[in-house]
């Protein structure tokens, strides 16, 4: 069970600490895979897990509803947001389309802190593993925690607040499929995908950047796809 933050009983704001430690904590377990798609989420189960109000965990999974990782279904409350290969292509052709604005921004807006700050999360994305095999294969979380960082700091020098919540909101969705291809044999090089994207954002070269970084992720969604469509054949 999940241990409470002092901050949560706090007489002034614990009605709210609360709401932003159920959201947190859900929002977290259902981009990681533990809550399910199409899993319904009990306000009762979920508070009582988390040692909060039920009140806290309903508005929290309220605010879940716009970032489209929860669905509110009349009468019958709140349940994962479902998977479907036709969402996941139009998420990744919007990303490619959100990721490209926001590289070319920063190629050109970037300072020499934005190509060091690029090199660092790439040395530390390199350190990780992207899957550990114990008890069964499946992504390696300090990976995952590294991989967004290495994302973000790409786009970092965009210059608009906006375009960056919006890449972070389609990562964090798009990150829910990743999961799905964890299995699947293939003899993809991500670590030189990413190093080839590095160089050329340190060259200032933001056509090949772009191209790079939207064939990168629509090879992720092609093998996710390929995946999916194999254990539907099995």
């Amino acid at each position: 069970m999940l241990t409470m933050m002092d901050s949560r009983d706090d007489e002034n704001g614990g009605s709210r600490s609360q709401t932003s430690w159920a959201y947190e904590a859900i929002r977290r377990d259902i981009l990681s895979g533990r809550h399910v798609p199409e899993k319904k989420l009990k306000i009762q189960d979920l508070a009582e897990e988390l040692e909060v109000s039920p009140g806290a965990v309903r508005e929290a999974l309220s605010r879940l509803v716009p970032e489209q990782l929860v669905v509110s279904r009349d009468q019958r409350g709140f349940a994962v947001a479902p998977l479907s290969i036709s969402d996941l292509e139009d998420l990744t052709e919007l990303r490619c389309d959100i990721e490209s604005i926001a590289l070319r921004r920063s190629v050109e807006r970037g300072t020499v802190e934005w190509e060091a700050g690029i090199v660092a999360a790439e040395h530390r994305l390199r350190a990780q593993s992207i899957t550990i095999d114990e008890p069964e294969p499946r992504l390696n979380p300090d990976w995952v925690v590294s991989h967004a960082a290495f994302h973000l700091a790409l786009v970092a020098a965009c210059g608009s607040r906006r375009l960056l919540q919006l890449h972070s909101q389609l990562y964090e969705q798009s990150e829910r499929y990743r999961g799905l291809s964890v299995r699947t044999e293939t003899d993809r090089d991500v670590g030189n995908e990413h190093s080839e994207i590095v160089r050329y954002a340190l060259a200032r070269d933001a056509d090949r950047l772009v191209a790079a970084t939207v064939d990168h992720l629509r090879t992720t969604t092609e093998l996710i796809v390929n995946a999916v469509r194999n254990r539907i054949a099995a």
